[in-house]
């Protein structure tokens, strides 16, 4: 990754994550299939019945005893591993294969009576107590100690386990809790700056401590950014943010060091929250420590988009997995428990939410859970067997989707295409959404998506890339509120328009450098020369205020002062202060082509500047639809294309395309139902 953050421990070796993971899909033939089970919550005849039942829905991988140490180990150095034993046995009998969880992800009682210094600590100095879950900072040596010690203890018993075929390490990292500001977390994030700088002098400098008299004369002198009387040092609160990411990679890879000496050719994951809901993890350089990448993701029931939102979060994650499939490793069937008012999904939208996620490059389906608990926070959260049994619509549909998912198992390593890319930073993220800033109304992700929702409808698929990736791929490339960009992630966008791309940059992209320092000289500083043109001074607007363009749209949140340095004006927008100034413009570059967007313009504008674009970059959906059909392409390594058509409308839908329909095994008939999945091995 671009930035110097300092490691603890080394990255993981590419060729070796590479060969286990080609080892954990040759173990998992097909597209994978089930959940979170929790065994350690029913009694012994419940748990033979699932066995039954697994194997009726057609259950092949299951995620295994992520919450049980207490269960593991009731009281400190007393195990019991009876049950446990007895179910890895008849799961490996039936067929069905394990992810093992390392159970750290809640610590037992007696670790945090015994400890209480475990506990992680607010920034208002409140310490968060036991009774819930994830309750402990990963900077804390003596909670390391103890998680290290359950981990190989698991291992060291179950590393020739027949079902054992991947390590699920800790259970949704950052979830709940994603700052730390204890004692040890202080320490580990002074010793983490003395690293990335070297010198006091750097980070004094990087930091523009000049500023307010905050000016360092040694590390002991830091402390986490917590309550304070007014705004805090911008980049002391970013250098933190990428402190906590770091923090909890650095805890994944001290657990992964413990099961690599015991198990080296088992691969490891754990499963990230990549959704445009989550912030505080870099997945990006998250991804280049799991061997397979795995996702949680859940729909916020009164969004009335929630399908492109899922289509959203599940392009990130592709893009996070470097265009590699990768696995869902939690979804619902139904309701969940922890929103306001929790929907159940309407019949049908479990099912179409599944394949939408295969069609953009899982090949796992879980879901949290098994079965439905009785008892504790999540009695309510739907699972596969829900409380009311197997007489319920949502297991026939749990057994619906097992079966079509063994008829797809041919889709399974397949690649999803896609010629448009969309630029995703996680830091840039963090820096343009920090206090001090010219409008409040700039959210990172509003614009993209706003551009991904276009695409989406047109039918185009999108990969979201980081600003250092190859993007030689693409001919369409989009870079929206692109705050904090470093030198060399600006000059391999710029490249991508110079060999031929079309490139769309949009306002308050370039703004600072990776220390969130002003690039001076005029906006937007990185790619001044790559767009042609010079920002004078930002004019936000006022709350709920708009702006007219004389190509007959209108703008909300942002406008500028842009003066033309070699681009052209496509639109100005027409009213004082800014009458006659430009608000789209277009500069040649190299054989490609540089635009620049200096307002968030309404939907039906916006898509009118996508078709543009589309157009110019030669970009077109792969294949002809009717409106409400999601249109995805995954591409096999023989070169079949299977082609996903998800109709999300209420009546039958036309698709262009031919060849057989997997899931029902026979010739695509041109028409996908109501509410239906078509999945075409074209001819």
């Amino acid at each position: 990754m671009p930035s110097p953050i300092p490691e603890k421990s080394s990255r993981p070796d590419i060729a070796a994550s590479e060969l286990r993971t080609t080892r954990l899909w040759e173990s998992l033939p097909g597209l994978s299939y089930g959940g979170d089970y929790n065994p350690e919550q029913w009694s012994r005849d419940i748990r033979l019945e699932d066995i039954q039942l697994m194997q009726q829905a057609g259950v092949n991988a299951l995620s295994v005893g992520i919450f049980s140490w207490s269960w593991l180990e009731p009281s400190e150095g007393q195990y019991d591993f009876d049950w446990l034993d007895e179910i890895m046995d008849n799961l490996a009998a039936a067929g069905i294969k394990v992810a093992l969880a390392t159970a750290t992800a809640a610590p037992p009682a007696w670790l945090v009576h015994k400890h209480p210094e475990i506990l992680p600590v607010t920034a208002d100095g409140t310490v968060l107590g036991q009774g819930s879950r994830r309750h402990y900072s990963p900077s804390s040596s003596i909670y390391r100690q103890y998680a290290a010690k359950i981990t190989r203890t698991l291992a060291e018993r179950y590393k020739g386990h027949p079902a054992l075929v991947l390590w699920h390490v800790d259970n949704e990292l950052g979830c709940h809790v994603d700052q730390f500001h204890g004692p040890e977390d202080a320490a580990a994030f002074r010793s983490w700056l003395a690293r990335r700088y070297g010198s006091i002098e750097a980070l004094n400098e990087a930091w523009g401590t000049a500023f307010w008299s905050q000016r360092y004369g040694n590390f002991e002198e830091i402390f986490t950014p917590s309550i304070a009387p007014t705004t805090l040092n911008p980049t002391q609160q970013l250098d933190f943010a990428r402190f906590n990411s770091w923090a909890l990679i650095d805890f994944y890879d001290m657990l992964v060091a413990v099961i690599r000496e015991v198990t080296p050719h088992i691969p490891t994951t754990t499963n990230f929250m990549a959704s445009s809901a989550t912030k505080a993890l870099d997945y990006f350089d998250w991804a280049e420590h799991v061997d397979v990448v795995a996702n949680d993701h859940y729909l916020v029931a009164s969004d009335t988009e929630r399908h492109i939102e899922l289509a959203f979060s599940a392009d990130l994650t592709r893009g996070v997995a470097g265009g590699k499939p990768w696995m869902l490793m939690e979804h619902s069937t139904s309701a969940v428990n922890w929103q306001p008012r929790n929907m159940p999904k309407l019949p049908g939208e479990m099912h179409r939410n599944s394949l939408a996620h295969v069609a953009r490059g899982a090949d796992a389906v879980m879901f949290f859970q098994w079965r439905q608990s009785r008892a504790g926070s999540e009695k309510f959260h739907s699972a596969m067997v829900p409380h009311g049994g197997t007489n319920t619509r949502v297991w026939r549909e749990v057994v619906e989707l097992g079966a079509a998912l063994q008829a797809m198992a041919p889709v399974q390593g397949s690649l999803v295409e896609s010629r448009t890319a969309i630029v995703f930073d996680y830091e840039s993220w963090w820096a343009s959404e920090l206090d001090s800033h010219p409008s409040t109304d700039v959210k990172y992700l509003e614009l993209l998506r706003a551009f991904h929702r276009s695409l989406f409808l047109r039918g185009i698929t999108t990969d979201f890339v980081h600003p250092s990736a190859n993007l030689d791929g693409y001919d369409l490339i989009l870079a929206c509120t692109l705050y904090s960009v470093n030198d060399a992630d600006a000059a391999n966008i710029a490249a991508a328009a110079t060999r031929g791309a079309t490139v769309l940059v949009s306002y308050f992209s370039g703004i600072v450098d990776e220390n969130d320092a002003v690039r001076l000289g005029g906006y937007p500083g990185a790619f001044r020369d790559l767009l042609g043109i010079s920002v004078e001074e930002f004019h936000p607007l006022p709350e709920s205020g708009s702006v007219t363009v004389d190509a007959g749209w209108s703008g909300t949140i942002w406008s500028e002062h842009v003066h033309l340095a070699g681009a052209e004006a496509l639109a100005r927008f027409t009213e004082y202060p800014l009458a006659g100034v430009p608000a789209l413009t277009r500069n040649t570059a190299g054989t490609g082509s540089a635009w620049y967007l200096a307002t968030f313009p309404d939907a039906e504008s916006l898509d009118g500047i996508v078709g543009t674009l589309l157009e110019e970059s030669g970009v077109v959906a792969p294949a002809i639809a009717a409106p409400g059909v999601e249109l995805t392409r995954r591409r096999a390594a023989d070169g079949t294309g299977y082609l996903f058509a998800v109709n999300h409308g209420a009546s039958d839908a036309a698709v262009a395309a031919s060849g057989i329909e997997l899931i029902s095994g026979t010739p695509f008939a041109g028409v996908v139902a109501a509410g239906a999945v078509a999945v075409i091995a074209e001819s």
